[in-house]
């Protein structure tokens, strides 16, 4: 009927519906009790919606189609969007033991430290555990690793990107 490729209308489609997705996604942090820093999160605003699909270059009346499917549809998009993330599990408990060989029968003289830990995960209301064994060598590499991850988490950028992330 419309005289327009499959692959036209098929791009135009998902174009929407990144466009829908994206828009959703993306939080803007509001402050809604000064005293304690609290914030109130909420989608992006009209403004900011209407400020992203301007650079595109469609009409005006396009432009005020979409801000009004983006209205209609955001918070059953960002419900949609909330049953599909992936349910990771969480951490509950650590158990540790620190075990070292001393001697063998061929090698009187050795020490062979290994450190065997019990992970205790919760997943969708269930209890699983992951025994995991390492040297101590290891181990203090992957203590450095994650500390660095976790330092450069506190800089400015790394915030803006999972604020935005949320």
């Amino acid at each position: 009927k419309l005289n327009i490729g499959v692959d036209i209308i098929q791009h135009g489609v998902e174009g929407l519906v990144y466009l829908l997705t994206e828009s959703s996604k993306l939080m803007a942090s509001i402050p809604f009790h000064k005293e304690f820093g609290d914030t109130l999160k909420r989608c992006i605003s009209e403004v900011d919606f209407q400020d992203s699909i301007h650079v595109l270059g469609f009409s005006d009346e396009l432009n005020k189609s979409l801000l009004q499917l983006y209205l209609d549809n955001r918070k059953e998009i960002r419900s949609i969007l909330g049953e599909l993330a992936p349910r990771l599990p969480s951490y509950h408990s650590l158990e540790w033991r620190l075990d070292v060989q001393l001697a063998s029968r061929s090698l009187r003289q050795q020490i062979k430290p290994a450190v065997t830990m019990k992970l205790h995960l919760n997943q969708n209301e269930d209890q699983t555990a992951q025994v995991l064994q390492t040297d101590p060598a290891t181990l203090l590499h992957l203590i450095q690793q994650l500390e660095q991850a976790l330092g450069e988490m506190k800089m400015n950028h790394c915030r803006r990107i999972v604020r935005n992330m949320k």
